[in-house]
């Protein structure tokens, strides 16, 4: 055969197979010339070989930058409807509006996320168009910055890092865990209460190795509901003033934690988590009432006036443990410690014991390829202090949430939860008003893009 003609079948046959050659591959194009004796065997390991030589020495492709990005988001629409009498006192909790019967349906979070891996430097985005809220009946939507931070990695593996920049407080498990994913219709009051809003300015340091890592994301990625990636050892500073809030004392709270997830010989995964931050609180003060003594301040000891001043102590301690459900699951968490509080006479702003946590219970059924089925019951208590809102008013939680979330298709889920509340307290108004015995049913529809 023609020398010319031999090698420009040879040449073909490699390229027509480049993205499976390899000199230890099996290439059928060149098999079928050795097959009809068109080259020998010696012909055919040389062109592979020199193919793989070749392909070793190409210049390693830069990816594109938009590549590097991942845009995508969620939204949540919500209608509860109140049960019995009581329930129509019960309106004004910290996050749902719609546990109010002046509203009917209610975009709940409308959120967009931007992420961005640029090697050492991974960038994080996270806006929401409906957390606006004017001070009326009336309801503003606009954009509101939930999260922007980097996380710098301070090694190849990315197993040390610093985090900077508005992002969650890594307080408790439940607060960390997106509302995307989470069972119930809105986090517990008694680990919710330490940061509401879930976020602040602040800058941490995370230790987690691979194996660990991979591991946090798998429990999301997968379907476990997991917290996500905060850091094994996490250890920092925040401001303490709340998300979207300036600073308003020049104290910083710190924070330390350790969590640690781990699979059993039987397959079955698990997390435990130790977290306490502690720092001083400035509450926003105003009169209560015309039936209050005086002015706040006209009743605080002058010793006392610091806490006005600069902030009351603030401090907690929380333990978590977690069983992903494998179908049975469990979550955990209670935390105990100081805050600023309204006393009973509504006169005096102090530092009060504050207690509370959940537990929640819940069966994963999986069925088709994308569908999930899965009820849930969680008991939540708080016996503390609202340190957000104005004059830090004493709040009383107990009650018990039974739903099920059932997700349709993977970008499709819909939430049905019936909440008794054995006791709440209503921080909306002047007159903080405990309310027995409330009986509410909220229906949520999420899709994801």
């Amino acid at each position: 055969m023609n020398h010319r003609i031999k090698q420009f079948l040879v040449a073909a046959a490699v390229l027509g197979c480049a993205h499976t050659a390899s000199a230890a591959e099996r290439n059928p194009a060149l098999d079928l010339l050795v097959k009809k004796g068109l080259i020998t065997a010696e012909e055919r390991a040389q062109a592979l070989e020199q193919a793989a030589v070749a392909k070793m020495a190409e210049p390693a492709k830069k990816t594109p930058w938009y590549e590097k990005m991942k845009i995508d988001g969620y939204t949540q629409v919500r209608h509860t409807e109140q049960l019995n009498g009581a329930a129509y006192l019960t309106g004004g909790l910290p996050a749902d509006r719609s546990v109010d019967p002046n509203n009917s349906f209610v975009v709940r979070r409308a959120r967009f996320k931007f992420q961005g891996d640029f090697g050492r430097v991974y960038l994080y985005y996270q806006t929401d168009a409906a957390a606006s809220v004017d001070s009326g009946s009336k309801r503003n939507f606009g954009l509101q910055t939930r999260d922007i931070y980097a996380d710098i990695a301070l090694d190849e593996d990315k197993e040390h890092r610093i985090r900077a920049g508005v992002s969650k407080v890594p307080f408790g498990w439940v607060n960390m865990q997106s509302s995307q994913n989470r069972l119930a219709i809105e986090r517990p009051e008694g680990i919710n209460s330490a940061v509401e809003g879930e976020r602040d300015q602040g800058v941490y340091y995370m230790y987690a190795s691979k194996e660990d890592r991979a591991l946090l994301k798998k429990l999301v990625k997968e379907g476990y509901k997991g917290s996500g990636d905060y850091g094994i050892f996490t250890a920092g500073f925040y401001s303490g003033a709340g998300l979207n809030r300036a600073d308003n004392n020049g104290e910083v709270h710190s924070i330390i934690r350790y969590t640690k997830p781990w699979v059993a010989a039987s397959g079955q995964m698990y997390e435990a988590s130790l977290v306490a931050y502690a720092g001083r609180f400035k509450v926003s003060t105003a009169d209560t009432s015309t039936t209050v003594k005086g002015a706040l301040e006209a009743n605080i000891d002058a010793n006392d006036r610091r806490d006005l001043s600069d902030g009351f102590v603030d401090r907690r301690a929380a333990a978590t443990f977690i069983m992903y459900p494998q179908p049975w699951g469990i979550e955990a968490e209670w935390n105990v410690g100081q805050s600023p509080m309204l006393n009973d006479a509504r006169d005096n702003i102090t530092n009060s014991q504050v207690e509370g946590g959940y537990i929640l219970v819940n069966y994963q059924h999986k069925y088709g390829e994308q569908s999930v089925f899965q009820p849930f019951v969680r008991w939540s208590y708080n016996d503390g202090a609202r340190k957000f809102a104005t004059n830090a008013p004493k709040q009383n939680v107990n009650e018990i949430d039974v739903g099920f979330e059932w997700k349709w298709r993977k970008e499709v889920e819909l939430v049905l939860s019936y909440t008794f509340s054995k006791e709440r307290t209503n921080t909306s108004t002047t007159n903080p008003l405990v309310i027995a015995d409330s009986q509410r049913a909220t229906l949520q529809l999420q899709f994801e893009y």
